[in-house]
């Protein structure tokens, strides 16, 4: 079943062309559900404030009532102590393929601003998922890991554990800003260094700022040691920077949270952080990109913004959709603090707390237009935001292998299948980074892809780390097919209430799948960026890849095609349902078209995009099985 040709041009026209909002440069002080001049209203408003809201409100900064209810003899907690623990990092999850009773769990989530993982934080999740978790660690695709299996019982213990050794899992979920992204390659120039330095600063402009976490989990104590990112920019005065109020509207009048307020932001916001030509973190769907300029010595001058990229979409709900950030401008490197601060406030003033699903700043950005939503920023920011910069063209890479850093010492990147660090038969990864850590007190760096990079090795330890992978049955890079590099899934059954369907358990199975119909049609060398997860909301960036298969029911998923391999716009949607069974019939016509038709060179996403989803209709439609190879 296809798409209609209605369904498909309603998703496209959502997804490009700006509304005729009205527009007014008014700084509200107080975060409400009230400002609807701004919204997006693609649902009719609520008329009284919704219920999350009000829970933020009633849940005193996040303490209730989460607190009581982690006192209770229950394995679980109720639905609003759960929404309130998202903020502290954590979801309740239960194993939907277990009959019988609800086994409450729970999933952890840490905070690691530019995916940074010292070698202390590594033994202690390693030893902690062993003891208290499901045995293995999950990289996230926003640069953190995330722990399964936790009982409620272990939370305390698991979340003190990670707070006194200089982390946090504050922030990694909940309606604030989520953990900063940057480029995982720990290369040593000016550029990479400012843009590792400005993820960090970020993080800490925007931390939730309730002394609720430490309540919590430290019984009111500070932690035993001061969070590592935090020390690393302490220079830049992050704190007097965010509680600066120049009187336009950004700072509220809140003594708790000065910025986020009672209601914290209408949703999630993220934002991520690189230098020119480097779009290996998926900038574009972000709530806000930002891109470190520099002049030719290598100076900081200033950063390119983007604003109101996002994911996740709904089913049967053309007003919500996938969205790719426009350009702002430029800001100078003086100015920065102020606009990103602007620009959170103009989210949480004039975001749609109406209607949740709309709620993301990407409805507010494609609402307004990307030149009404600079002036209003600026209302707030009381500067002008610059042109655009000229820049290099956006490459992609997942920077796996071995390269030079730039100050003698090598980096290597070890891909992860779909971020399960795990020991499982001879295939031994989770062992392996431990010995690697525990031998050479290896600093690691998440990265955008779910692998890991170990930065800082000495080139004498190259062969003895190669040796130790090898000697735990991890294939060598040269081994690993390139689709598989290039794919991501979700974790999606059996834990993600959300799920619809299989996203990571299946994902190798497809990559196998595709790797065999493109041997049958003389493409051996063809590399496709494909992604998959169980449900509409986009966790793994569906929405950008080449060719991506979002779950829509049991063994069923959409088809959407069209990504660019450099990851710079949305795909579009292909196949309205394709059993899990039918990927070969559904994707031969297809690759034969791109045999027959590509251009010199052409990427299989770019061909996709250029002749569009009619024109691949039509040739499927006539296509003989077997006719066409390369």
């Amino acid at each position: 079943m296809k798409f209609s040709t209605v369904a498909a041009a309603g998703l496209a026209a959502a997804a490009s062309a700006p509304s005729s909002a009205a527009f007014a440069p008014a700084a509200p002080r107080r975060a409400s559900a009230s400002s609807t001049r701004l919204h997006v209203q693609m649902e009719a408003p609520k008329k009284t404030l919704p219920k999350i809201e009000k829970l933020k409100i009633a849940s005193d900064y996040l303490r209730e009532p989460l607190g009581e209810q982690l006192q209770t003899e229950e394995i679980g907690i109720s639905k609003d102590a759960y929404q309130i623990l998202k903020y502290h990092g954590s979801y309740q999850q239960n194993n939907r393929e277990k009959r019988g009773p609800k086994d409450y769990q729970f999933m952890l989530r840490l905070k690691q601003p530019a995916g940074e993982l010292p070698p202390e934080l590594y033994r202690l999740l390693d030893d902690l998922s062993a003891k208290q978790g499901q045995g293995d660690l999950r990289a996230t695709t926003r640069q953190c890991f995330q722990m399964h299996g936790i009982l409620k019982g272990s939370l305390k213990t698991v979340i003190s554990s990670i707070m006194n050794i200089g982390s946090s899992t504050v922030g990694a979920c909940g309606d604030v800003s989520r953990n900063v992204m940057t480029t995982p390659a720990p290369f040593t120039s000016p550029a990479y260094n400012y843009a590792r330095e400005y993820s960090k600063v970020f993080a800490e402009l925007f931390r939730p700022m309730s002394p609720a976490f430490s309540e919590i989990w430290l019984d009111g104590e500070k932690a035993a040691s001061v969070e590592t990112w935090a020390k690393e920019v302490s220079h830049h005065d992050v704190d007097a920077a965010m509680i600066r109020d120049t009187g336009r509207g950004i700072i509220l009048d809140d003594p708790v949270e000065p910025i986020y307020g009672t209601q914290y932001l209408p949703r999630k916001f993220k934002i991520g952080v690189t230098v020119p030509g480097d779009n290996s973190l998926d900038l574009y769907t972000n709530d806000i990109g930002v891109v470190v300029i520099c002049d030719d010595k290598g100076e900081l001058e200033g950063f390119n913004l983007m604003v109101g990229g996002g994911m996740g979409r709904t089913h049967n709900k053309e007003n919500t959709f996938a969205r790719a950030a426009d350009h702002m401008g430029f800001v100078p490197k003086e100015d920065i603090m102020e606009v990103m601060k602007a620009i959170v406030a103009a989210q949480r003033d004039h975001g749609n707390r109406d209607v949740r699903a709309n709620a993301r700043m990407k409805y507010l950005v494609h609402t307004l237009g990307i030149e009404k939503f600079t002036r209003l920023v600026e209302s707030y920011a009381g500067v002008e935001i610059a042109p655009w910069r000229p820049m290099e063209e956006w490459k992609y890479s997942d920077w796996m292998g071995w390269w030079e850093q730039g100050d003698g010492k090598l980096f290597y990147g070890q891909h992860v299948d779909n971020g399960r660090v795990k020991d499982e038969g001879s295939f031994r990864l989770k062992s392996a980074l431990r010995k690697i850590v525990d031998t050479y007190d290896t600093h690691s760096i998440l990265s955008p892809t779910q692998s890991i990079i170990f930065r800082d090795v000495d080139p004498k330890d190259k062969d003895g780390i190669e040796a130790v992978l090898r000697e735990h049955g991890i294939a060598p890079l040269e081994n690993v097919d390139p689709i598989a590099r290039l794919s991501m899934a979700c974790p999606a059954l059996p834990l993600c209430g959300l799920a619809q369907t299989e996203a990571e358990r299946i994902m190798p199975s497809y990559v196998e799948r595709m790797r065999a119909l493109l041997d049958k049609m003389n493409l051996p060398g063809e590399e496709i960026l494909m992604r998959m997860t169980g449900c509409p909301n986009g966790c793994a960036r569906p929405y950008m890849a080449e060719l991506a298969f979002v779950g829509d029911g049991p063994k069923s998923y959409q088809v959407w095609l069209g990504g660019s391999p450099v990851l710079t716009r949305t795909a579009y949607p292909f196949m309205a349902k394709m059993n899990t069974d039918k990927l070969e019939e559904t994707m031969e016509p297809i690759l034969a078209m791109f045999v027959q038709r590509r251009e010199e060179f052409e990427a299989f996403g770019d061909f996709c995009h250029r002749v569009g989803a009619e024109a691949i209709e039509e040739y499927s439609k006539a296509y003989v099985p077997g006719a066409v190879t390369a």
